[in-house]
């Protein structure tokens, strides 16, 4: 497994306020964006408009966009996308942004445990490829936004689907020696180049201890909701990784 992350991104409108020269830098930008710039109409109306070129369903007016994909080897499809974004906009505008367009793209909104206040939203969707959340934040004048998509095939294919009600952890050692998990009154040992090895956790929080005889052993602790995979990996080094959510 592994992740990808494209470049963060902060729009040119904003570079262009930055650099002082406001209205001639609004033209020079104009004229040398083309096709991958948003239309300036677009920056700068008051409604939310979706960008085409988003991977995940993103307005073109935004201060900082980016988005993290987890892929399995061997499977175009990602396990999972999630897309961060900070829009200069109302909390409320953003939220009715997000309504209308899922809607469009077939996405449907789980009412169970929808959280919606002033400054904080919580929404689950079921989408075509498979489970999606939205949360929606405030941060000064802005509306953080995240945005998940999980792929039900791509879980299936790749062995990492959990079983209803359950969360799935994968274990997987790169190392050169053998690695020791330590989870939930389990020891699991896998030697160096053994095939990963997956176990079912019920939702809660999980202390464990992770690590490679003669080294002291990482020690941490796992949430892990329904629906979810994870994966703890000790590396090539014999280091143990942060956890990754896989689905």
């Amino acid at each position: 497994m592994r992740t990808a992350r494209s470049g963060a991104q902060a729009p040119a409108r904003w570079r262009a306020f930055a650099c002082g020269l406001v209205l001639l830098a609004i033209c020079m930008l104009a004229a040398s964006a083309g096709a991958g710039m948003p239309h300036l109409a677009a920056l700068f109306s008051a409604d939310l408009t979706p960008d085409p070129d988003a991977r995940l369903l993103a307005p073109t007016r935004y201060s900082f966009r980016g988005i993290h994909t987890t892929l399995m080897r061997g499977v175009e499809a990602p396990l999972r996308v999630k897309l961060e974004a900070t829009v200069p906009a109302e909390l409320g505008d953003v939220l009715a942004f997000y309504r209308r367009e899922l809607g469009k793209l077939g996405w449907q909104e789980q009412h169970d445990g929808a959280v919606v206040s002033a400054d904080h939203v919580q929404l689950a969707f079921a989408s075509p490829l498979g489970p999606a959340m939205l949360e929606l934040g405030r941060k000064g004048s802005s509306t953080l936004v995240h945005l998940v998509q999980k792929n039900s095939d791509t879980a299936t294919r790749a062995n990492v689907m959990p079983e209803p009600g359950q969360a799935k952890l994968v274990f997987s050692n790169i190392g050169e020696t053998e690695a020791v998990l330590g989870i939930n009154a389990q020891i699991i040992k896998r030697s160096a180049g053994a095939n990963a090895v997956s176990l079912d956790l019920a939702p809660g929080r999980y202390s464990y201890e992770l690590g490679v005889p003669g080294r002291p052993a990482h020690s941490n602790i796992l949430t892990v909701a329904a629906g979810d995979a994870w994966e703890l990996t000790v590396g090539r080094d014999g280091e143990a990784w942060s956890p990754l959510q896989l689905y």
